[in-house]
């Protein structure tokens, strides 16, 4: 452990730098502070609300999915009540238009000169949080139109450029199960998404809470802990962690691993059809960074690549027909890979 002292220490050093050593520690422990807030409603789910943070502090946006009632849409309108940011809901509809998203020019006139003139009305996109509620049931018209603003943060109307707000974060939903009147998502967009959450069914202890809290007569309010100023701190805090070289090299061969052509893992050869592009890294080193500063550290270690490696990588590994045929799916292939990948030597 000396080793990562000693790293934590430099980076810290350097992150303090143009800081105050107290507020950058109450700057971080706003993060436990969030959780906690979100946990006044959402019971359980750690790993899912922890997931949804560390895509928020890592400039990133997420796709949740999960069948029906367990929670998905409230998760995320709770995290907006406790961040003070602007929020919009879209329900994602089979006759829903791009310009019901991005926004659309109306005409004007000025009472003054008479003179008429076109104004673009901004759609709900121009917010800090957006919930795209059941994202696969809008045609793939309708998606590209987000596509554009989650890589870039703008939105292009008319021939002109409309900045969004930051930070900017888009939180989408889909139903797994239901197929009828949905258009799956087109890989390219599917990448665009930093994480891929998997939301599962509650224990039996946290089941009976649900049930109890959600039938009386109860309400709890939630408290706005940060603001946009301060997590636009956060996202910048998070990209000056450190990661050592050891790390950077062991990240690329768990993601040239995951391509069938270049490959040494024989799992990954069996079963996958593409593997993760360079992106798939990038999303990996920026989430382990934010799971690092989550939990205090200034420092990446192996445990939070691991961590982050299954929802980094599960949109971005596309089975074959017979991993299809056979229930194999891409969490498995990161089970392999981790397993045959060389961790680095150090203790880091």
């Amino acid at each position: 452990m000396r080793y990562i002292d000693a790293h934590y220490s430099r980076r810290l050093k350097k992150i303090v730098l143009d800081r105050s050593e107290t507020n950058l520690k109450l700057l971080i422990g706003k993060i436990s502070q969030l959780k906690s807030e979100i946990q006044k409603i959402i019971v359980g789910q750690d790993v899912i609300i922890e997931e949804m943070l560390i895509a928020l502090m890592a400039g990133g946006h997420c796709l949740l999915e999960g069948v029906p009632g367990l929670a998905k849409t409230l998760m995320v309108k709770t995290m907006s009540q406790a961040l003070d940011l602007s929020f919009r809901r879209i329900q994602f509809t089979p006759d829903l238009m791009p310009t019901d998203i991005v926004g659309t020019e109306i005409l004007e006139e000025d009472h003054v000169t008479g003179k008429r003139f076109f104004k673009f009305n901004k759609g709900p996109l121009f917010a800090n949080i957006v919930l795209a509620d059941e994202v696969n049931r809008t045609p793939p018209k309708t998606q590209s139109a987000l596509l554009e603003a989650m890589q870039e943060f703008e939105v292009t109307y008319g021939g002109q450029t409309y900045p969004l707000d930051r930070p900017f974060f888009i939180l989408a939903t889909q139903n797994p199960i239901e197929q009828a009147g949905t258009y799956p998502l087109p890989e390219a967009q599917l990448d665009r998404f930093l994480l891929y959450i998997k939301i599962g069914y509650p224990t039996a202890t946290e089941e009976a809470k649900i049930l109890s809290s959600t039938t009386g007569a109860k309400k709890v309010t939630i408290n706005p802990i940060i603001g946009a100023e301060e997590i636009k701190e956060l996202q910048a805090i998070t990209r000056e962690v450190s990661i050592s070289d050891d790390l950077i090299t062991y990240v690329s061969d768990i993601i040239r691993a995951t391509r069938p052509d270049t490959t040494t893992v024989p799992f990954v050869k069996e079963w996958v059809r593409w593997g993760a592009g360079p992106r798939a890294g990038q999303a990996l080193i920026l989430t382990a960074k934010a799971r690092a500063l989550f939990y205090g550290r200034y420092a990446v270690i192996t445990e939070d690549l691991q961590t982050m490696a299954y929802p980094v990588l599960r949109h971005r590994i596309l089975m074959n027909f017979k991993a299809e045929a056979e229930n194999v799916s891409s969490d498995k292939v990161t089970d392999e890979l981790l397993k045959a990948i060389s961790k680095p030597k150090a203790n880091i």
